[in-house]
């Protein structure tokens, strides 16, 4: 006995109507990007902006670089926004290498930091006039010709002296520009790790120590030494308080994306003009001295 399919019908707005949105389901999409993003930002890797003058002549304020969240592990700082509460907890931990640039959290406020690893679990550091000394050894610290750094008159910083406490080191370049050549140095860590630094007066910082680092922290300082307030300083008075838990470190900077110098306005032609165009896809890993071999 034959059997006859019955049509199914389907509904179609009316000609001219517009056609009814499922907000629900749009509400759920965007909800589910917006957690693959912040996943993907917590766990791989997120873009970090940097405001002020700590790390020069290595970054310098305008710079945005992408920072990865793995190469130690995972923690609470990991999470992007600091949503997690903390704790000393580390998921597939690992250690940083001297001269490795992270991202530390301080000690009280969720405010994210930016230094070079100087010493690591078990080390002895003092610093005596601006020099280090890892294990009763200092570290090799040589004299270098001054970076030049731009004059950039619109260039802000969010905190603290901008780059008008280079002005007594303010000069005119061959080329007819302007520049700042504060005093640098050139230090290297046991490793091989080598990098320049910037040390142009005396001030409290340039002594500290001896202390030795706890197991599973790290100690860390900004290149521009005179203008860092890191390990060497207290938390009260806006650093990180001796050695930072390697719980408290959010990740590694791996290499810059593009960079601004400040002078970025509404108009479009200023978006490209204002583009330091040398310094995108700048790695951040250190080099190493002549005659040391990679890992």
């Amino acid at each position: 006995m034959a059997t006859t399919e019955t049509p199914q019908v389907t509904e179609t707005s009316a000609p001219g109507q517009p056609q009814k949105v499922d907000w629900l389901a749009e509400i759920r999409g965007l909800a589910l990007m917006l957690l693959a993003v912040l996943a993907f930002h917590s766990l791989v890797a997120k873009p970090f902006y940097i405001p002020s003058t700590s790390m020069m002549p290595t970054l310098w304020v305008g710079d945005r670089l992408v920072v990865s969240k793995y190469p130690y592990g995972w923690s609470w700082a990991s999470a992007s926004f600091h949503l997690l509460p903390r704790g000393d907890w580390r998921v597939w931990a690992a250690t940083p290498e001297y001269g490795d640039i992270v991202i530390p959290v301080h000690p009280i406020r969720d405010e994210d930091y930016i230094k070079r690893v100087v010493a690591l679990p078990g080390d002895t550091i003092e610093v005596r006039a601006g020099q280090i000394i890892l294990n009763g050894q200092p570290i090799k610290r040589e004299v270098v010709p001054s970076v030049r750094l731009p004059f950039e008159p619109t260039l802000l910083c969010k905190d603290g002296p901008c780059l008008t406490a280079f002005e007594a080191y303010r000069e005119t370049g061959p080329d007819g520009q302007e520049y700042f050549a504060p005093p640098t140095w050139r230090e290297t860590l046991p490793n091989g790790a080598t990098y320049l630094t910037i040390d142009y007066t005396d001030q409290s910082l340039d002594n500290y120590g001896p202390y030795t680092v706890p197991d599973d922290s790290v100690f860390v300082m900004g290149d521009n030494r005179d203008q860092s307030a890191d390990s060497r300083a207290g938390a009260a008075e806006n650093g990180l308080g001796d050695g930072v838990p390697m719980a408290n470190i959010g990740g590694r900077a791996e290499f810059i994306t593009f960079s601004l110098d400040g002078s970025t306005t509404w108009n479009p032609a200023t978006w490209f003009s204002s583009l330091r165009g040398d310094r995108a896809w700048t790695t951040l890993r250190p080099a190493l001295a002549e005659g040391q071999a990679a890992k």
